[in-house]
């Protein structure tokens, strides 16, 4: 199955950048990157040492419910081109991650959250966006459930006769 990494759109990204406030109504903490470990959500690279970034508070949700996880990413505090598509992010770089299922209700499907190895997310998510009744894959930190992207199904494109 093909499947799309996707980070935080741009217009949310857009809005941080410009002051806006996190998921609990803070500005974003501005900080100088080292180069060591910064991953930007929304262009899916490192942040270049040097670099400034943003750390905020991030619900990639639309509604809120007991399912509704809120935790700290980073951002390019400069303007930066999304990232996503078809390859793995170069800013996933771990040994693994927690892939992790969700209906379309936003709810965790029981029994897909696993720890994957890096080099296995594509046929684990791909695995999970098999079933009917996962709508959407979160990569997210192993060692601190960081939300990192979303992965999804790439639609099938109808071929012209």
């Amino acid at each position: 199955m093909p499947i799309t990494y996707r980070p935080i759109d741009t217009v949310t990204a857009q809005a941080l950048r410009a002051g806006g406030p996190d998921a609990y109504g803070n500005a974003p903490e501005r900080k100088i990157s080292d180069g060591m470990g910064v991953p930007c959500r929304h262009c899916l690279r490192f942040v270049p040492a040097g670099a400034p970034y943003l750390v905020l508070a991030h619900r990639p949700f639309d509604d809120l419910h007991a399912y509704t996880e809120t935790g700290p990413i980073f951002l390019c505090a400069d303007p930066c081109e999304a990232g996503g598509g078809s390859a793995m992010p170069e800013f996933l770089d771990s040994p693994g991650y927690i892939l992790r299922g969700y209906g379309k209700d936003e709810r965790i499907v029981y029994g897909t959250g696993s720890v994957t190895p890096r080099e296995a997310i594509p046929t684990r998510a791909a695995t999970l966006l098999a079933r009917d009744d996962i709508a959407f894959v979160h990569v997210r930190s192993a060692s601190n459930n960081c939300f990192h992207c979303r992965i999804e199904r790439i639609a099938a494109t109808a071929s012209g006769g």
